[in-house]
């Protein structure tokens, strides 16, 4: 199973995104969380509030989700980062069989 890791500015991006990934059976499930983040842009540390989305896909979908969310993501740089994860079997099961 891999993660894939957005950030988003905030949560009505994060769930555009969620559900255009989704639509096009790219991931099984996505989670949304609120996050403050702190980061280096343009010279100045930045502190700002973020949501962050954690999407359940397979190995194979990542390229191509990175691709649709570049398209869509208000950010010039978008947090797009491919986490490998293991999962119970069930869940497994259930996720790959949601996604094309």
């Amino acid at each position: 199973m891999t993660l894939v890791y957005i950030t988003c500015k905030d949560e009505k991006e994060a769930i555009k995104i969620s559900k255009h990934l989704l639509e096009k059976r790219l991931i099984a499930c996505s989670n949304i969380h609120p996050i403050r983040s702190l980061y280096w842009w343009k010279g100045r540390i930045q502190d700002e509030k973020e949501y962050v989305i954690i999407a359940k896909t397979t190995d194979k979908n990542y390229n191509k989700i990175k691709k649709e969310v570049s398209k869509i993501h208000s950010y010039d740089v978008p947090c797009i980062l491919k986490i490998n994860a293991e999962a119970n079997e069930k869940y497994d099961k259930w996720a790959k069989g949601e996604v094309r």
